[in-house]
């Protein structure tokens, strides 16, 4: 197979994909938009309106969060469960393993392309204007895409070799939720040594916060940390990729007799 023979081929599940899920639900496609506003109205009674946060502009500073976090977890939980799903296709055709996890992940970034539409027009509703530090999101979106092929490969190697780890992988999800900022500011915290650490070790919050800068406050990111994530992201995708097509075939083998 060659590699355009290969992102043909993703490119083409992908689309069935979505195509097949929209058909089962009522409002079909609209749920690419649904889904993330109702995460954010959920989030939004019960911080803004129980709990009383008083971050500025709460509304706009959580739909950046959310929006982009659901970007990453719900790929890398789908892309977790692609092998063993296809346990029947890989038990009969001698496919690329990385095939499964990529196609779950152009298949979520599709859906992706509409919710950063939404993002962008509640954003300049509100009355926050593009700027030219906006294009610092073409850079922030290939790093986290980058990000999530890595994530998604390894999980669906994972939850291949043992099941158990698709429960851990949701799991970890929820905690990477609480500790990266989705609905609470970074900046709020009062040990700036803390702040700074979770910054530099969690890349969620650092890309998170590297939205919310370019979008809300028309501040720049910090270009260096941003590479130097992109680069690491890159190697390990490569590596990660490359592992999966060696020791394909014990990977199927785990696969089928799971």
């Amino acid at each position: 197979m060659t590699a355009g023979q290969y992102f043909s081929l993703i490119d083409t599940m992908a689309r069935l994909s979505l195509k097949a899920e929209a058909q089962r639900y009522y409002l079909g496609y609209l749920w690419w938009v649904l889904e993330p506003l109702l995460w954010v109205g959920v989030f939004y009674v019960v911080f803004f309106q129980l709990l009383g946060t008083r971050t500025p502009d709460f509304l706009m500073f959580l739909a950046v969060g959310k929006l982009m976090f659901i970007w990453f977890s719900k790929t890398v939980n789908y892309a977790g469960n692609s092998l063993t799903t296809n346990a029947g296709l890989i038990g009969r055709m001698d496919l690329p393993k990385s095939l499964f996890p990529l196609t779950v992940v152009l298949e979520c970034s599709y859906r992706q392309v509409a919710v950063f539409l939404l993002l962008f027009v509640l954003i300049v509703t509100d009355g926050f204007s593009p700027s030219m530090l906006w294009f610092w999101l073409f850079p922030l979106l290939i790093v986290q895409l980058l990000l999530i092929v890595f994530c998604s490969c390894v999980a669906a190697v994972l939850v291949a070799f043992q099941r158990d780890f698709g429960l851990l992988i949701n799991l970890g999800m929820v905690f990477l939720m609480f500790v990266s900022g989705v609905f609470w500011d970074i900046r709020d915290i009062a040990n700036m040594a803390a702040a700074d650490a979770l910054l530099t070790w969690n890349p969620i919050a650092f890309l998170l916060h590297s939205y919310r800068q370019v979008l809300l406050w028309g501040e720049v990111p910090d270009g260096w940390h941003l590479l130097n994530l992109g680069l690491f992201s890159l190697v390990a995708m490569l590596v990660t990729l490359r592992l999966m097509q060696r020791y394909g075939a014990h990977v199927a083998r785990r696969v089928v007799s799971a």
